[in-house]
């Protein structure tokens, strides 16, 4: 659930942070007729990504048990690059964030209007949808479905509350600290799905090292009870795991850590990204 929770925080209030900042600037250039054409947007990005999350269920389910491996490892993959990438674009995007999306709105209302405003707006919140929509599956294979969908879906919630009262100017929310920190603990649940993408390609032959077992806990713990599922919710970590696995967790989080807690300008707050100069 805590998986779920992150991803869905995260990556909800950074929508909720950009939404916040279109609307804003419209009601700053007295263009309050335009707010509709936002919201065209962002409810056609949030349907898109829906679909897409079970599009990719759906399809999962329906494959051979070959195909099935090859396609949840594959999914395990590309989810650790879009979240890794996510990390680190956030951590410098939040910088001029706001600079850099006012730009885009004039651009796209001297271009193409209504049209234009409403793809911006799609385009921004799909990016963040369709990151959720793949990392929430992915985190499910690993941790379970149920508890990271439950987790997601609180996390869109709180994050749609937060960014709502940060509009309103009733909250104070530094940036700089709330990305750092939930992307220090998205590093651990994307080493988790790492390790869950290695296992997928180990059963396919694919990878070595499927007999060379680092640790194996299951006939003390039970796999699907209360501790193992607490175990990989909080530290994305199975109750058995090969040495190729346990050095792939290790080093993602130590290499990744290392470059995302590197010193570098100190992000402006949010309610400095949410002012319109």
């Amino acid at each position: 659930m805590l998986a779920g929770l992150l991803i869905g925080l995260r990556e909800g209030l950074e929508a909720s942070l950009i939404v916040g900042i279109l609307i804003a600037y419209l009601v700053k250039i007295d263009l309050r007729s335009r707010i509709k054409a936002v919201w065209t947007g962002v409810i056609t990005a949030v349907i898109f990504s829906i679909v897409l999350g079970i599009g990719v269920a759906l399809t999962s389910e329906s494959l051979s048990e070959f195909a099935e491996k090859f396609f949840a490892g594959t999914m395990s993959f590309i989810a650790v690059g879009f979240v890794t990438g996510m990390i680190f674009w956030m951590r410098t995007a939040s910088k001029g964030l706001a600079k850099s999306l006012r730009t885009q709105v004039d651009g796209a209302l001297i271009t193409s209007g209504a049209f234009g405003l409403a793809m911006l707006s799609f385009a921004a919140v799909a990016r963040e949808g369709v990151e959720t929509a793949i990392f929430l599956w992915a985190s499910a294979q690993n941790s379970g479905s149920m508890p990271t969908l439950v987790g997601g879906f609180t996390g869109i919630a709180i994050s749609i509350f937060l960014g709502y009262l940060i509009y309103l100017g009733a909250v104070k929310l530094n940036l700089s600290v709330f990305f750092r920190t939930t992307g220090l603990l998205l590093i651990v649940v994307a080493a988790g799905v790492l390790t869950y993408g290695i296992h997928e390609y180990q059963e396919l032959g694919w990878l070595p090292g499927i007999n060379s077992i680092a640790y194996d806990i299951s006939g003390s713990i039970d796999p699907t009870g209360f501790v193992a599922t607490m175990f990989k919710g909080l530290l994305s970590l199975r109750t058995s795991m090969s040495w190729l696995e346990v050095f792939a967790y290790l080093s993602y989080i130590v290499i990744v850590a290392v470059i995302f807690l590197r010193p570098s300008r100190v992000a402006k707050t949010v309610k400095e990204e949410m002012k319109i100069s």
